[in-house]
């Protein structure tokens, strides 16, 4: 499996580094602009992503939008269905207004508070099927 983690603060990176480790390789992306880069350049290699983590609030371009430009990026590359890029947000917002958003807007398969934790990720990833 090929992940993306989407995150700004530098230790939470790394522990997100460290739980999915396991699951497969692991790409880094500090804000929502890095991220939206590195997708478009997997797709392009016809190396995609299979997950990504993205954290909601990072500076320049916040998780929402990123997945918005993604979602948008699909689209124009004709994909769709299971064969788009399965997306986790993460945040430290637990509130019905980002959940809403990040599901309904965003088309987010996962939402999870943080913090984080091995459990709590690895029930996430179990769930979209991995």
């Amino acid at each position: 499996m090929k992940v993306l983690i989407v995150e700004d603060e530098f230790v939470s990176r790394k522990l997100l580094q460290a739980l999915l480790a396991p699951y497969g390789t692991c790409d880094i992306a500090a804000n929502g602009r890095e991220a939206v880069h590195a997708f478009k350049l997997a797709r392009q290699t016809n190396d995609p992503y299979d997950l990504i983590l993205m954290d909601i609030m990072m500076p320049e371009m916040d998780g929402h939008e990123a997945l918005r430009e993604i979602r948008d990026l699909e689209k124009v590359m004709g994909v769709a269905g299971d064969e788009e890029v399965k997306v986790i947000m993460v945040t430290a917002l637990d509130d019905p207004k980002n959940v809403v958003k990040a599901f309904y807007e965003g088309g987010a398969a996962s939402y999870i508070a943080k913090p984080l934790d091995r459990s709590k990720l690895n029930v996430a990833i179990k769930a979209l099927g991995f």
